[in-house]
């Protein structure tokens, strides 16, 4: 017997206001990750092994954690160590804005978005190494001749206002207060939109300093080791722990073959532009080919949005890159004289309706897979809903916030887990 927590796709009600401006991100220690979501750790649970499998964003952020709580952690990864720059994780933006998102995310989506939005100053806090994280809000801009989008944009944001009433509302800006909040496009633009609360990390001192963090407890990534299910579960049999198979398109075979999971790719240019000052991440409107610029540190810039369905991996294409470039100029003409540190593509684990899913396959093996273009954005409600079954048996914090989490009738043995119920 299955349990299975629906899909939300109308109206949700977001988590207690607390647990989002409250993000715990004084909370140190070993119990940490599961405090900050008021998870009771059994302890008599605590040593039990976990693998798992995949070490890109969800697979560190979950074994960082694990580790940290007590667990013995293995983390095995398909990939050679000297393939990691060429990760989806890698090339993203990472930037966490779910109101911008959300006119093309579903609703849980954009719930998810905020919750995770609260939860990040805590989970970086906890690694050994800093990480660049910035809560300015989102600067939306278009130009004149593209106010039809711009129109069709803001009516997409007021349809989503209505579903949830309490994610802060888009702040029109005329010509004068887009000089006064970003100065750099003064006199450039007549109109554009805040989108407040928003923010954006640094994608690779994330990565880096997850590593550093699971090195500190002496538990080193096994690059070049492409697990399969089955060799899972067969150290399972051994150990008795649990597997959490975070493998992204590498679990393809296991979920049913590219109709049910596919790669949808993304393109992305950095930028070193040291003639241009914008304070946080922009989006430039536009028909065929809106961008986004994402300011990082060092006067690094990141420069995307390109989405096309198809798992092909090979280098940028012209086109895509001339669109990058242009649109980047247009915002910015101190973008000409900018230096090409990169042109990065790479292909996102999207499932059939593009939102994530946690299906517990046999007890105690989690498949944890369809983050899309999404993965810094929600990762952290989808590895607290994660620890919150793994220790309570209960996925109160995935219904709250429309995670698709299927699970077996009884997850635990000799004890009455709390169940998942719709």
């Amino acid at each position: 017997m299955e349990s299975i927590v629906p899909v939300v796709r109308g109206t949700l009600t977001l988590p207690p206001s607390s647990s989002l401006t409250n993000p715990a991100a004084s909370l140190t220690g070993p119990s940490a990750a599961a405090s900050a979501v008021g998870i009771t750790l059994p302890w008599a649970a605590q040593r039990d092994p976990i693998l798992v499998l995949g070490a890109g964003l969800m697979g560190r952020l979950l074994a960082a954690s694990l580790v940290e709580v007590g667990h013995p952690v293995r983390i095995v990864e398909a990939a050679p160590a000297a393939a990691v720059e060429s990760s989806a994780a890698h090339f993203a933006a990472a930037m966490l804005a779910p109101l911008a998102e959300s006119a093309i995310a579903e609703a849980s989506v954009v719930a998810q978005g905020y919750y995770a939005l609260s939860r990040w100053p805590a989970l970086l806090a906890s690694l050994p190494e800093p990480v660049f994280f910035q809560q300015e809000g989102t600067l939306i801009l278009w130009h004149r001749q593209d106010a039809g989008e711009a129109k069709r944009f803001s009516a997409l944001l007021a349809a989503v206002g209505e579903h949830l009433p309490h994610l802060p509302r888009p702040q029109p800006l005329d010509a004068q207060a887009i000089a006064e909040l970003e100065p750099s496009v003064a006199g450039r633009f007549a109109q554009g939109l805040y989108l407040p609360q928003e923010g954006q990390l640094d994608n690779r001192q994330l990565l880096a300093a997850l590593l550093a963090k699971l090195r500190q407890h002496e538990v080193e990534v096994e690059w070049g080791c492409p697990w399969d299910l089955e060799q899972a579960q067969a150290w399972q049999q051994q150990t008795g722990g649990w597997v959490l198979d975070c493998r992204g398109l590498g679990s393809q075979k296991e979920w049913g073959g590219q109709k049910l999971l596919r790669g949808v790719r993304g393109e992305v240019v950095r930028l070193y532009a040291p003639e241009v000052s914008l304070r946080r991440p922009t989006r430039l409107l536009h028909p065929r080919y809106p961008i986004y610029i994402a300011p990082k540190p060092g006067q690094v810039f990141v420069v995307g949005a390109t989405e096309i369905e198809s798992e092909d991996r090979s280098p940028v294409s012209v086109r895509s890159a001339l669109e990058l470039l242009s649109a980047a100029y247009a915002v910015h003409p101190a973008f000409a004289e900018a230096r090409i540190l990169e042109l990065g593509s790479q292909c996102r684990p999207t499932l059939a309706d593009n939102l994530p899913a946690v299906v517990e396959r046999s007890p105690r093996l989690l498949q944890i897979n369809g983050l899309y273009r999404h993965g810094f954005l929600i990762s952290p409600a989808i590895h607290d809903a994660v620890l919150e079954y793994l220790h309570q048996g209960s996925c109160r914090l995935a219904q709250q916030l429309g995670i698709p989490f299927q699970v077996q009738a009884a997850p635990f043995s000799g004890e009455s887990p709390l169940p998942c119920v719709s």
